[in-house]
């Protein structure tokens, strides 16, 4: 009676153990782009008349340093820069961007910002209206 109830026992473990290792099945849609993500994405990507990648490069660390950033790393191969600020009313919080420089059409820029506040990211459309019209004026001034 013992030895069966002792098989049973270990019938039941390995059954549980077996079942612990079966992977989950990944949803079919798991990265796919939903409609929020396209209409931020639209609102964070504009395209520019400059020729060059360092030239658009310049412009964009000039632009955050006219907005109050600290430039953390620019890697000019791969078109990123990274830059933070601590936010206005309370000194703790951080605001950190993202922006990458891509070459589009011939003579055009892809330019794509991407900002974050205390890890959340920013989707308020004014935050990013603001960054490109003060990158519009610096590559007008890194142009000339």
């Amino acid at each position: 009676m013992k030895r069966w109830a002792v098989w049973r026992i270990i019938v039941i473990v390995e059954a549980l153990v077996l079942y612990g290792c079966a992977a989950p099945e990944p949803s079919v849609d798991l990265l796919a782009p939903t409609e929020a993500q396209m209409k931020i994405r639209s609102v964070q990507t504009r395209t520019f008349d400059v020729k060059d990648r360092p030239l658009a490069m310049r412009g964009v660390i000039a632009a955050l340093q006219d907005l109050g950033f600290i430039i953390e790393r620019a890697n000019e191969p791969l078109g990123l820069v990274t830059a933070a600020r601590f936010a206005e009313p309370n000194f703790y919080d951080v605001v950190g961007v993202t922006v990458t420089v891509r070459p589009q059409a011939e003579g055009r820029m892809l330019i794509r910002a991407n900002a974050i506040y205390n890890n959340k990211p920013i989707e308020d459309p004014k935050v990013y209206q603001n960054f490109f019209a003060t990158l519009e004026r610096a590559l007008f001034i890194t142009k000339e």
